[in-house]
């Protein structure tokens, strides 16, 4: 649904919405008048994100990562740094709060997940800014975790019974040093905040992690049991995992699933399941197509999100920010 700056009142806060995109109708003119804007709205703001999972606001003025910066920090949410993260995705610092989406090459597809959901330390709330199109492509996919849980619920209650049940652990190989080509190409270095292995071992421990070194130094990690599907406030159910991004991203994972998932009770999960859940996400996905200044705000357990390849020669260009 579609709303202007100027007539929030018209706002529904219905879960049938997704995303809510709110437009500028020209009113908003500056940053500190965007700022202030967001202020005065905050509280039906933030009610409509728990309601629909989204928010797209477009033609405000946010054009750099500065003013991105100003921006989202109106919305007063607590920093989730890049640096205090588990993730292992490749990213580049523009401010203290401000970092790229993700710095894998752009034929790469990054599948849908929920922001870090694969570690037991992720944000609440996850915004993107466009500062830059591609000429084709890029969109950013958006798909309600929610509605995949329902929808999976119904093809395969047994096993998402299961999955509610026992959860899910995760193994990665995580590579010594950065590997700009994956994206998932953080070095353990960089993902575990560690120079050396036995700092990694320390930090695996404390994690409840179990793990393997590699020959060529890498590291294979095994997650301790973490949630894959979660109730939120009036028993809503969540689909809240990094299941679809493992199963079609990960290396070798889509040939063999165990390399990468299993029950938390480290059973194999059936390959026809995880292609069941891909095919439900897939229908029930939103593409975002961008347009430059666009700023989305993302409830991270109700939504998730990906990024589709994109190409040409303009150097496509979202940022992030992590909030709690």
């Amino acid at each position: 649904m579609t709303y202007s700056s100027t007539m929030l009142e018209d706002l529904e806060f219905s879960q049938d919405n997704f995303p809510s995109i709110i437009v500028n109708d020209g009113s908003i003119e500056t940053l500190d008048q965007a700022r202030a804007w967001i202020g005065e709205n905050l509280a039906i703001l933030k009610k409509e994100l728990s309601c629909t999972g989204a928010l797209l606001f477009r033609g405000f003025p946010v054009n750099d990562a500065v003013s991105y910066d100003s921006f989202f920090s109106a919305f007063e949410y607590k920093n989730f740094t890049y640096e205090e993260s588990l993730s292992n995705a490749v990213r580049i610092n523009y401010t203290d709060q401000v970092f790229s989406a993700n710095e894998a090459p752009k034929h790469v597809e990054i599948y849908l997940h929920n922001e870090m959901a694969q570690t037991p330390i992720f944000p609440s709330v996850i915004s993107l800014f466009c500062e830059k199109t591609a000429d084709s492509g890029g969109a950013t996919i958006l798909c309600r975790s929610d509605v995949v849980y329902q929808k999976i619920a119904a093809a395969e209650p047994q096993l998402t019974a299961k999955l509610a049940e026992v959860g899910i652990q995760y193994t990665t190989r995580i590579s010594n040093g950065d590997n700009a080509d994956s994206a998932q190409g953080r070095g353990w270095q960089g993902t575990l905040s560690v120079e050396t292995k036995a700092q990694a071992e320390e930090k695996l421990d404390s994690l409840g992690y179990s793990w393997e070194w590699q020959s060529d130094d890498s590291l294979l990690a095994q997650t301790k049991v973490l949630p894959a599907i979660k109730s939120l406030e009036n028993d809503r159910k969540v689909f809240f995992n990094q299941i679809i991004a493992a199963y079609q991203g990960w290396q070798g994972v889509k040939e063999n699933p165990s390399r990468g998932l299993c029950f938390g009770d480290g059973s194999e999960i059936p390959k026809h399941f995880l292609d069941s859940i891909c095919a439900i996400a897939d229908e029930t996905s939103y593409d975002l197509m961008w347009q430059d200044g666009d700023v989305a705000v993302v409830d991270n357990h109700i939504a998730m999100h990906g990024r589709r390849p994109y190409g040409g020669d303009r150097v496509r260009r979202v940022l992030v920010v992590l909030g709690l």
